[in-house]
């Protein structure tokens, strides 16, 4: 046999096609690692793989007379063949939930695509709710990394069958520790303490203060520590805190309470008459302008305006509820909202511009436009508002 004849014999390097000795671990033309190419079975499928850098591998292809039993190499940068058919990422397991951004691979406990890493959306971060006569919506904001507001809405009867109409707006004090945990506690717990107490017959302004109180409870619970003494002397340092604000109607009563900066507004329906705000911040530019000391211009246009003098939580000064009682004699919609949409509209006029017509008709569109307002206008805080159509009747009953 001639030296060609031996070089053509000879298996040739996968990325310089120059000849190999038998047992060769690297290329000593090129330095190929010879170790992930292994020796195809003959007279079986071989499946053709692309060396580095190729766009794709080329379809399957079986043995037949005159073939070598070589893997076929494309070269660099080779079109796929058309018949190629992709491997289909792994499906989801069933119930298990699908990436939004590749829809297709399944996410961990810890919120991230398995298929392409993608971090999931968290379930706090956009929250919406509907029930017919009341309406929430609840964002996380374009500048915050979770969303510390919560919300709940609800309905219910009183003893003489007549309904009741509860929303819940939370809002956690960044500033604290686990202001998320401390949001969702108060929320849930006040309106469970409104769904117990009403139903009993219990006066709705009265109702509103006991779940506040509840819930100022449940989010000092938050600041206890497990395995803690009772009277931990450490659990005021940097406890959670949020704040709260509630509205409740019943009985043709519009019941407001709230600790905090969180806000009601009053928005009449057909906007004939002027709107209102029905809430008075407990913040250090509410308090100054309260005692004279400045007036509402320079108050709010200090740096420490929105500082909160009023809170849910074991660092509070001293719980205070706040709740007050309205007839309305029109129909109008309730705004039950966190300052992360009351800073874009603050003002009572600014909110009634704010609201679309539709609202009342509508007021889950309505609440998602609010958000949107909030939204658009920077979004710098978690934003969340409840709207709570009310009816009155031509007597003046609800």
């Amino acid at each position: 046999m001639s030296q060609n004849d031996q070089e053509t014999a000879l298996p040739r390097c996968p990325g310089c096609e120059e000849p190999l000795e038998r047992g060769d671990l690297f290329c000593g033309a090129c330095g190929y690692d010879l170790s992930a190419v292994p020796e195809p079975p003959r007279d079986r499928p071989t499946v053709a793989i692309a060396a580095p850098g190729a766009a794709a591998a080329p379809a399957v292809r079986h043995d037949g007379p005159g073939a070598s039993g070589d893997f076929e190499l494309a070269a660099p940068d080779a079109a796929p063949d058309p018949r190629a058919v992709a491997e289909p990422a792994p499906a989801p397991a069933a119930g298990g939930k699908v990436c939004v951004a590749c829809r297709a691979g399944r996410v961990d406990g810890d919120g991230y695509c398995e298929n392409c890493g993608h971090a999931q959306p968290r379930e706090r971060d956009h929250m919406e709710q509907e029930l017919g006569a009341v309406a929430a919506v609840s964002d996380r904001g374009l500048r915050h990394h979770r969303n510390e507001d919560s919300f709940a809405v609800s309905t219910t009867a009183l003893p003489d069958g007549s309904p009741a109409v509860v929303a819940i707006v939370c809002d956690g004090v960044s500033s604290a520790s686990r202001p998320d945990e401390a949001s969702a506690a108060a929320a849930s717990t006040a309106n469970e303490s409104l769904l117990a107490s009403l139903p009993r017959g219990t006066h709705p302004q009265q109702a509103m203060h006991e779940a506040i109180v509840a819930a100022a409870e449940s989010v000092n619970r938050l600041a206890q520590k497990p395995g803690a003494p009772e009277r931990d002397p450490h659990r005021h340092q940097n406890a959670p805190a949020c704040t709260l604000v509630g509205a409740v109607m019943a009985s043709g009563l519009l019941v407001v309470g709230w600790v905090g900066d969180s806000r009601v507004y009053w928005v009449p329906e057909d906007r004939s008459t002027a709107p209102a705000r029905l809430t008075e911040d407990d913040s250090w530019a509410a308090q100054m302008v309260a005692t004279g000391l400045m007036n509402e211009a320079e108050a709010y246009a200090d740096e420490r305006a929105h500082a909160i003098t009023g809170w849910l939580g074991a660092d509070a000064y001293e719980l205070e509820p706040h709740t007050a009682s309205f007839k309305p004699d029109r129909p109008g919609i309730v705004v039950v909202c966190t300052d992360g949409l009351w800073n874009y509209a603050e003002s009572a006029a600014e909110m009634a511009a704010a609201v679309p017509e539709d609202a009342y008709a509508r007021p889950l569109h309505g609440a998602q436009v609010l958000v949107g307002h909030a939204l658009d206008g920077g979004g710098h805080d978690n934003v969340t508002v409840a709207l709570l159509p009310f009816a009155v009747s031509p007597q003046g009953g609800a």
